[in-house]
């Protein structure tokens, strides 16, 4: 972290976690140790570290009730949750509840990547297009999509969504989501475009994605407000992004924003 030029980490655990673990029960348990190990850690120093929730979606009661003890006992400031659970999806009704809790808690759900419930037929026979490289790419945006288009954000509307790799390339995509959605006719339509809930719902991060073109693609597609600095440590080198991000095409404002500014802003942290 010095030596990359950050202040603050937000720690968290990533794909599978819990959400892998076939029993509801045991996966509440381990949640919970997980999130208490994660707090001592924040703990020790508080200056420069952060937490996100760790949560068994397995269980949707268990899941709210982890998440309102994580922040508000523990003081964590959001939640990541590792994709679909055994192939839930988080558009499931079911959830309903999870996201109004989300949304009352006024604190972000970071959507992390995983891998597939069922390999898509297109990556068979082609070992180098798995996990990292392209399949989480259109999984996680795909599963952000699923939420938007079932009206989730309609319902809650002010939840905060963040992705992290530039948005998993959905900033290049927002007039082709509008001209296509304004052909189809849904049993569940929307009360804006598609391109309103992602403006106004979605963040994404820099992590893991250390290029000007993408960067400035999210910046001009989504607002300078909703771009956030992160590094996806410990698979990406510290060192690598921050120097991507002090060389990177920006004024100073937008890079103060995209810096500390609206993490600041969207987790409400306390400095």
């Amino acid at each position: 972290m010095d030596a990359a030029g950050v202040d603050t980490a937000v720690l968290s655990i990533s794909g599978p976690g819990v959400q892998a673990e076939p029993d509801a029960a045991t996966a509440v348990k381990l949640a919970r140790d997980a999130n208490d190990r994660l707090a001592a850690e924040v703990a020790k120093q508080p200056a420069r570290y952060r937490g996100f929730a760790h949560l068994p979606m397995q269980d949707v009661p268990a899941a709210i009730a982890e998440l309102e003890r994580c922040v508000s006992e523990l003081g964590f400031v959001g939640s990541m949750v590792n994709g679909h659970t055994h192939g839930v999806y988080l558009d499931d009704p079911g959830y309903d509840p999870f996201w109004e809790r989300m949304q009352a808690l006024d604190v972000p759900l970071y959507l992390h990547p995983t891998d597939s419930f069922v390999l898509p037929y297109v990556l068979e026979g082609a070992p180098e297009l798995l996990k990292p490289t392209w399949e989480w790419n259109f999984e996680t945006s795909s599963h952000f999509l699923r939420l938007l288009f079932a009206g989730v954000f309609d319902r809650f509307p002010r939840l905060k969504i963040i992705l992290g790799h530039m948005g998993e390339t959905m900033p290049y995509h927002l007039w082709r989501f509008d001209s296509r959605a304004a052909l189809i006719i849904g049993k569940r339509p929307l009360k804006e475009a598609p391109s309103f809930y992602l403006k106004r719902n979605l963040f994404v991060t820099t992590s893991g994605q250390f290029d000007n073109v993408p960067l400035i693609a999210a910046l001009s597609a989504l607002g300078a407000d909703r771009v956030l600095f992160s590094i996806d440590y410990p698979y990406e080198d510290s060192i690598t992004a921050g120097r991507f991000f002090d060389t990177a095409p920006l004024d100073e404002m937008t890079r103060e924003k995209v810096a500390r500014l609206n993490a600041i802003s969207v987790m409400n942290i306390r400095i």
